[in-house]
């Protein structure tokens, strides 16, 4: 039996203040959760629809019963707006707007015709099954496969209201019954499954409760791994310690650092032994966890070290309580960085400053004995010059001749040990060509041959086919005669073996001198290896670390002055090579230079120009192998003019040392040039601008106070372009010479060889060009 319309509209209305605050308190709970809020509005507009309801049963204008049916059609229109919303779907709130405006107007217009009732019945059922049929749409959309129990019941409940709504809309299409006959009906069955789709409804708000939790518990765990896997992978270590000094946690930097097994049980802090910075063993008070646990406030920066599978591994810690709810210590968190690389490049560091420092050193002193070879090689020039023109002034058989020779021999020597000097300051030129290095080292163990024992194997070891080097011939072989030489002393006279070894380092081989590593991976080509080995009486680590260092000697006094292996150094780094050392004490040593390889062709072979080699520094005369007496200096005439009428050359010879001054006036006189010398430049200036055309030459020093000589070749070459200008210098650089070129200076004349070469010079330079 069907309750009265009255009683099932009361009861449709407390109904929906049931669910309207129901709703309302699920959204105040849960405002991000999509749907409640709707629902609840939908319920409040649906309290309404019911008292217009009620006031149309009641007998009131059939425009009330229009009212009512809008309501509903509203109320079940936000009820699928919250199901969309639920979904996170965009919000049809338009089409509920234009679809709402559109039936208010068709339900005003239905109930100002005859029997509205039927129509505006008819208009109410049609939009509800507009609304069944969007909402089993979109519950379509969801896949009923995979979707819930929930949405299940839901697109099953939707259907079935859809399936009455149809049926009830045929059959008002062909039975107009009063409203009050079919009302009651009609609202008995949708209160019904009103009932049902709420509990729908609640249960999918309790899904998406469940959903979320799930998500959340979800996301908690990955964020728990993903913090794990980060504190694994971290490259700094992370130690977590409880408060008995058992581990409670660790990660893989951890593991690698104490170098303990994955999965194996680390052993308890007690037995650690910890270094502080010095290497020693750290009081347990001052450990950083026992500082930690006394005192419960975190420290920082704490450089400690522990002996690890043979070595001491060092590490930067930070430590912090990690304190529970109650204030009591759980954990002591130790969070460190592996320095042990970087302790170790502080101890490269420091050898490396102490090689800046010794090096700075060699260069302070190489500056200082280039100023000093400077002037006594300008000493020796007029010692040689002077004696030699003295020597011309005697006639054959005056005793005096024996003593200038005996004077000329000493100043050779002497200026043997300027070029030494200079060598070891790198302050000599250098003629650097293509060289095939076996050749070089073939004559050298030549000229060791003939001064050593039978009693010494000499043996020589050349890898076929192997490139060249940019190097000059004669500086490149006095320096292997120097280490063939000093392998001689080594063997203190013994029987022993000497050996000479040449092959190619690649660009890429761990053995190539990281000086040569850039040079040689930009050419490709890689450098060449010249070992000079001997088993001789070797060197002990204090020696060996001082053999470059200039006037140092363990030979006895006269037999050395230790500028032989100096000098040796700065004929290598001049060429851009390096030197390696490798000595034992009672087991001989090894010098193995490198030199970067070149592209280059040798010309067609020669003989090697011959070595001179210093009688001192540290390679002392070869036993049984005295040298022969220099030649004696000997100052030609100059050969006759073919025209006897013919002038003169006039040379204008400047430099500040008045003795050099007054030995190449005599010199170039005697060789029928005239000659003026000055030693003020604004001289040599002016003369220039007195005589424009008067001078066939003018040679001048490079080191002068005031004005340098190229200062004073661009002054004169601005009054006469055409004038032949030569400067000399003992310092001759790329800069140098660049800058001379610039000047406009016809040649630079390295001053070691000025005087003996002087006449040769300027017979070139005064000469007409052909």
């Amino acid at each position: 039996m069907t309750p009265d319309l009255a009683t099932l509209l009361l009861m449709r209305l407390l109904l929906e203040v049931l669910i309207a605050f129901a709703f309302w308190a699920l959204m105040r709970r849960y405002p991000a959760m999509g749907g409640p809020g709707w629902w609840s509005l939908g319920s409040v507009v649906s309290i309404a629809g019911s008292l217009a309801l009620m006031a149309r049963a009641g007998g009131m204008s059939p425009q009330m019963g229009a009212m009512a049916a809008l309501l509903m059609f509203v109320a079940n229109a936000f009820a699928w707006v919250g199901l969309r919303s639920y979904l996170r779907w965009d919000l049809p709130l338009k089409f509920v707007g234009v679809s709402s405006a559109g039936l208010l107007v068709a339900l005003l217009a239905a109930s100002f015709r005859p029997q509205p009732a039927a129509l505006l019945q008819m208009l109410y059922v049609g939009s509800g099954l507009m609304l069944s049929l969007l909402s089993l749409r979109d519950l379509v959309r969801v896949g009923l496969r995979r979707a819930p129990p929930e949405f299940r019941a839901l697109t099953a409940l939707s259907a079935f209201e859809a399936l009455v709504l149809v049926s009830m809309l045929v059959w008002m299409a062909g039975h107009l019954s009063p409203l009050d006959e079919v009302a009651a009906t009609f609202l008995m069955l949708f209160l019904m499954t009103k009932l049902v789709r709420v509990m729908i409804y609640g249960a999918l708000v309790s899904l998406r409760m469940r959903q979320e939790a799930q998500r959340a518990r979800q996301t908690i765990a990955e964020r728990d791994a993903e913090s794990r896997a980060l504190v694994d992978n971290l490259g700094a270590g992370v130690l977590v310690l409880r408060p008995d000094r058992s581990v409670a946690r660790i990660n893989a930097a951890t593991r690698r650092f104490l170098n303990w097994p994955e999965g194996g049980q680390p052993p308890a802090t007690g037995v650690w032994p910890l270094l502080g910075p010095d290497g020693q063993r750290l009081p347990r008070h001052e450990m950083p966890f026992e500082r930690v646990l006394a005192t419960g406030q975190p420290v920082s920066d704490v450089v400690v070290g522990i002996h690890i599978a043979g070595e001491i591994r060092w590490a930067l810690c930070n430590a912090y309580p990690e304190n529970d709810v109650l204030g009591g210590l759980r954990h002591v968190v130790f969070t460190f960085v592996d320095i042990t690389a970087l302790r170790q490049m502080q101890q490269q560091q420091r050898a490396l400053e102490q090689q800046l420092a010794q090096s700075q050193k060699m260069e302070a002193l190489g500056t200082l004995a280039g100023g000093v070879a400077h002037d006594f090689n300008n000493i020796l020039a007029a010692i040689l010059g002077n004696a030699d023109l003295a020597r011309q002034d005697l006639p054959t058989g005056h005793p005096a001749r024996q003593s200038l020779h005996e004077i000329s021999s000493a100043a050779r020597r002497g200026r043997e040990l300027v070029r030494q000097i200079l060598a070891f300051s790198r302050q000599q030129p250098l003629a650097r060509t293509p060289v095939c290095p076996d050749a070089i080292v073939t004559e050298t163990c030549s000229l060791l041959r003939t001064a050593i024992g039978s009693n010494v194997q000499l043996v020589k070891e050349v890898a076929p086919n192997g490139p060249a080097i940019l190097a000059d011939a004669t500086r490149l072989g006095q320096v292997l005669l120097n280490l063939g030489t000093n392998a001689v002393h080594a063997l203190q006279g013994q029987p022993g073996r000497i050996g000479f070894r040449i092959d190619t380092v690649g660009p890429d081989d761990p053995a190539l001198p990281p000086a040569l590593l850039e040079p040689c991976r930009r050419s490709g080509l890689g450098a060449v290896r010249i070992a000079v080995s001997d088993n001789g009486c070797g060197m002990d680590d204090a020696t060996r670390a001082r053999i470059f260092e200039p006037f140092f000697t363990t030979k006895r006094v006269g037999q050395g002055t230790g500028l032989g292996l100096p000098m040796v150094l700065g004929i290598v780094e001049a060429h851009g090579g390096a030197i390696t050392v490798e000595s034992r004490a009672g087991e001989g040593s090894t010098f193995t230079l490198y030199f970067p390889a070149t592209a280059d062709k040798p010309p067609a072979p020669e003989s090697v120009p011959e070595v001179v080699f210093a009688d001192g520094g540290t390679m002392a005369p070869i036993p049984g192998g005295e040298p022969s007496p220099p030649a004696p200096f000997s100052v030609e005439p100059p050969a006759m003019s073919d025209d006897p009428s013919a002038a003169p050359a006039h040379i204008l010879y400047l430099d500040d040392d008045d003795t050099l001054v007054f030995l190449v006036r005599r010199l170039l006189e005697r060789r029928g040039y005239k000659v003026t010398a000055v030693c003020d430049q604004q001289e040599a200036i002016d003369a220039v601008r007195a005589q424009p055309q008067g001078f066939q030459l003018l040679m001048t020093d490079y080191n002068m106070p005031g004005m340098s000589g190229v200062d004073v070749a661009r002054e004169v070459l601005a009054i006469n372009p055409e004038l032949p200008v030569a400067v000399a210098s003992g310092y001759i650089s790329d800069e140098l010479q660049a800058e001379a070129a610039a000047a406009g200076v016809t040649e630079v004349v390295f001053k070691t060889d000025a005087v003996e070469a002087f006449c040769e010079v300027v017979a070139r330079l005064v000469s007409p060009k052909n």
